[in-house]
Formats: C-alpha cells, sequence, structure tokens
C-alpha cells in the first residue's frame, strides 16, 4: 500500500474542499487518526479527479492468482492508444508535392511558351532569380540549350515534364526516411531549373564549340582532377606570358659587365651542376631555376672567376629551398666542392645573391611552358607518347649551358624544343598544327630562327666536350632519347 499512498500524496482528505498538498508529515498523521482518503474513488466523483494508476503495480496485481476482486476492484482497462503524431499527414504530404510539382511543371510551361512567343525557342534560355522569376535573357549557342520547345508533333515536348515527375516519384519513395525541412516547392525548383549550373554548362559548351569550329583541341577538360587547374590553366599562362619579359637576365652580360669570366666558363659551371642535380636527384624545375638565378645576378653584379663555382653552389641551394620537398643541407654543398668552400662562405653568398634579386625566386622557367606545351602536343596522339616527352625535355637542357640562348624568351624555347622533338620522331607530318599554335602563342615561322639553332645543338655541330646533359638523356629510362636523329632537315618545314 505504499506505493499507492505515494501516488495519492497530492489527493485532499476532503474532496469537496479545495486541494490541499499532503506532506508525508501530514498523511502519516491522516494515518494515524483514520483519516485516509479511499485508495480507489467510487465511479460518481468528478472526472477531472481521476488518479493516474500505476500501470507497473496494476499489471502485477492483476497477475497474482486468487485476488480478492470484490475487496480490490480492477480498473477498466483502458485501450492502448496508436501514435497519432502522423495523423493526416499522408494526405497533407502528397498535397505539398502535388501542388509544388503543379507549380513547377505551371512554370517550366510558361518559360516553354514564352520562348516560342519571342521565336527564340532552343536558342536563348531565361536567367532566374532565386524565387525562379524571369530577370534577364542571355544569348548563347543553339547546341548548349537545356529546354526544348513545345510545338506540336513534338515527341520531346514534355521532356521537362517527365522529369519532374520522376523527381516527385523520386522523392516518394524516399519520403519515409527523409524530413524536409524546406518548402517542397524550393527544393524541386532549386533541383529541376538549377539557372546557375546552365550559364556554366553554356559558357563551356561555347568554349568548346569556338575550339573545335577552329580545329582546335581542348586540353583543359579534366574538371574532376585538381591538379590539372583546369579552370585556371589559361589564365595562369596568360600571367606567365606576361611576367616572362621581366625576369630575365640579360643576353649580352658578358660583354657589358663580366670581365673576368668568360661563356665557356659559364658552361662548365653549368655542366658541372647537371650532374650535382643527378646526384641529389633533384626535380628539373631546380635546375632551370639555379641556371636563371645564376644569369640574373650575373647580369648585374661582377665576380670574380675564383667566385664562380661558390655562386654556382650557392644558386642551386636557393633554388632546392624553393623547389624541393627536402632541399640538401648546406654542408651537403661544400662536400660537393670537395670542400673548397665553406659553410660561412656560402650563407654569406646566399644572403648577397637573395638581395641583390630582391627574394624574386617565382620565375617562369623554359621547364614551366615545357609541360603546358607537351600536353598540347599530345592530343595529337591516341596514345601518348613517352619519347615526345623525353625527347623535348632533352633539347630544353641542352639550351642551358648556351649562352647564345639567353636571347630567346623561355616560351620561344619550349615552344621550339616541342617542334624539333616531333620533326624528330615523324618526318612524314607537319609537326605544327592549330592546337599547338594556340597554345604556345606562336606561329611556325615565328619559331625558325630558334628551331636552327637548336637543331646545331641536337646535332653537335661545334663538338662541344659538354657531354653531362647528353649522357644523362642516354639512360634507358629516357628511352636514350640523346641518340636519335632526324633524317631530313628542320629546314625543309619553314621553305614549304
Amino acid at each position: 500500500m505504499r506505493h499507492a499512498v505515494m501516488n495519492d500524496e497530492n489527493r485532499s482528505s476532503n474532496l469537496s474542499e479545495a486541494t490541499v498538498r499532503i506532506t508525508r508529515a501530514r498523511a502519516k498523521a491522516l494515518g494515524s487518526s483514520r483519516g485516509l482518503p479511499p485508495l480507489h474513488p467510487s465511479e460518481k466523483q468528478d472526472d477531472k479527479r481521476v488518479l493516474r494508476a500505476n500501470s507497473k503495480r496494476a499489471a502485477s496485481d492483476n497477475n497474482k492468482p486468487g485476488a480478492n476482486s470484490s475487496a480490490c476492484p480492477q480498473r477498466k482497462k483502458r485501450a492502448v492508444l496508436k501514435d497519432v503524431t502522423n495523423i493526416g499527414c499522408d494526405n497533407l504530404y502528397l498535397n505539398c508535392i502535388n501542388a509544388a510539382r503543379d507549380q513547377v511543371i505551371f512554370r517550366l510551361k510558361f518559360e516553354l511558351h514564352f520562348l516560342h512567343l519571342q521565336g527564340i525557342a532552343g536558342c536563348q534560355p531565361i536567367k532566374q532569380d532565386r524565387k525562379g522569376y524571369i530577370r534577364k535573357k542571355v544569348k548563347v549557342e543553339p547546341a548548349c540549350v537545356a529546354i526544348q520547345s513545345q510545338v506540336p508533333g513534338d515527341k520531346t515536348g514534355n521532356s521537362m515534364e517527365g522529369m519532374v515527375k520522376a523527381k516527385v516519384e523520386e522523392s516518394k519513395e524516399v519520403g519515409s526516411t527523409v524530413n524536409f525541412t524546406n518548402e517542397p516547392t524550393e527544393f524541386i525548383s532549386t533541383k529541376v531549373s538549377g539557372p546557375a549550373d546552365r550559364t556554366e554548362d553554356h559558357t563551356f559548351c561555347k568554349k568548346q564549340e569556338n575550339l573545335e569550329d577552329r580545329g582546335i583541341t581542348d586540353i583543359d577538360t579534366e574538371h574532376r582532377d585538381p591538379k590539372m587547374c583546369s579552370l585556371y590553366a589559361a589564365d595562369i599562362y596568360s600571367s606567365l606570358h606576361a611576367i616572362q619579359f621581366d625576369r630575365r637576365p640579360l643576353f649580352d652580360y658578358m660583354e657589358r659587365l663580366q670581365r673576368d669570366i668568360t661563356q665557356g666558363m659559364r658552361g662548365i659551371l653549368i655542366d658541372w651542376l647537371v650532374e650535382v642535380s643527378e646526384e641529389y636527384r633533384l626535380v628539373p624545375d631546380t635546375l632551370y631555376l639555379t641556371v636563371n638565378l645564376i644569369d640574373r645576378f650575373l647580369s648585374e653584379n661582377y665576380i670574380e672567376k675564383q667566385k664562380l663555382q661558390l655562386l654556382g653552389v650557392t644558386c642551386m641551394l636557393i633554388a632546392s629551398k624553393y623547389e624541393e620537398i627536402c632541399a640538401p643541407r648546406v654542408e651537403e654543398f661544400c662536400f660537393i666542392t670537395d670542400n673548397t668552400y665553406s659553410r660561412e662562405e656560402v650563407v654569406r653568398m646566399e644572403s648577397r645573391v637573395l638581395n641583390l634579386l630582391a627574394f624574386q625566386l617565382s620565375v617562369p622557367t623554359t621547364k614551366k611552358f615545357l609541360r603546358r606545351f607537351i600536353q598540347a602536343a599530345q592530343a595529337s596522339y591516341k596514345v601518348p607518347s613517352v619519347e615526345l616527352e623525353f625527347l623535348a625535355n632533352y633539347l630544353a637542357e641542352l639550351t642551358l649551358t648556351e649562352y647564345s640562348f639567353l636571347k630567346f624568351l623561355p616560351s620561344l624555347v619550349a615552344a621550339s624544343a616541342v617542334l624539333l622533338a616531333r620533326w624528330t620522331l615523324d618526318q612524314s607530318n607537319h609537326p605544327w598544327n592549330p592546337t599547338l599554335e594556340h597554345y604556345t602563342s606562336y606561329k611556325t615561322s615565328e619559331l625558325k630562327s630558334t628551331v636552327v639553332e637548336l637543331q646545331d645543338l641536337q646535332l653537335n655541330t661545334k663538338d662541344s666536350m659538354l657531354n653531362a646533359i647528353r649522357d644523362k638523356y642516354k639512360q634507358s629510362k629516357f628511352k636514350c632519347v640523346s641518340t636519335l636523329r632526324s633524317s631530313k632537315p628542320v629546314q625543309s618545314i619553314f621553305e614549304a
């Protein structure tokens, strides 16, 4: 009976009086004076004062055999209520979906009818704002149309309506597990219309059609690979083309400024640095940047021939810190010079070079352009040619040791290397095409002088003794491309 008393402790002892809170002390006093209210009130009492019975206690009492029903009359059990939270929601949900579908279909029909009246159906899709209202017409190419016009006898006239119905049916299938937090109209209209996505698709289609009409293959189509930077590649290389005019060394600094070193000394230094880069397995960008830093320093500062090797290892140290993930230490560059220079001398020269160049190390070298141009050249092959890539890199690296190539822009050297590499591998076809002309910004006639001098380097007509680059590309991992020669002279390209 203790549970019953605990549950009924808020019941007043006199039902006709106002309800008074019964504390344990007062319940004890009433119990001793036999003034406790009955545990089970009569059915004639007010329905508002019906007490909540302890279901667990009642269930256990009902299950006891031999219970005295007359002494403790059982209450009539209430039927268990079902979940009433979704009563009437099924019809409401279907009504919302149907209303949203009708609204979207009406809007699409209105747009199609408007386009048909204007006489531009299938040519000028309408730009909408967030709420779907018509704001502005954008003119695009017909091949990029996303909305079909509804004309008599058109079998595809109801394609958009069918798509809307498919969306609605799909939403019905997942409606039992998905809770729509937004309004159904906004959800469906966002999925169906998509004005921003449609505009981007139109721009891409228009660009692709323009390139195809000119016979140019679009090499920036890999939008899913973030490493290709396909959306920004064109702007990046346009910027590099402009910067290459600013941060380039003088092509005649030997005659103007340097009196203690010669072109031969420069060639020997770079040829040795090629071996150093192979020893430490540095990336090609480090070698190209090293040569650029050396020439830019020599273009503005006089140096003795005893310090030329110190300048070379210092510039390679700076380039390694800029390009490499794990750059060699200063002590390693001192060791490679047979400890001719101390660590303090290298660090002091490093500070001197950086201050003279104002820490401008971001330079568009030949290697940067070569990657882009090789990608454009590979577009004409069904299978990418490894020999073309290695041969173009070999020809471009040959120009590093030649002082005379400083008069050519890095992009011009890269384009000439690609043209000569294609001609070396195949003399049956013309090595230049509209795709290469578009991405290099050079015509065949503009490459003539550079290609002719580059072929002289390839054939080694001057009998140069600087063989580090030639020996490097004689290895099997580079397909021995330094041994390849063209059967026809490259001048025949420009005579035709």
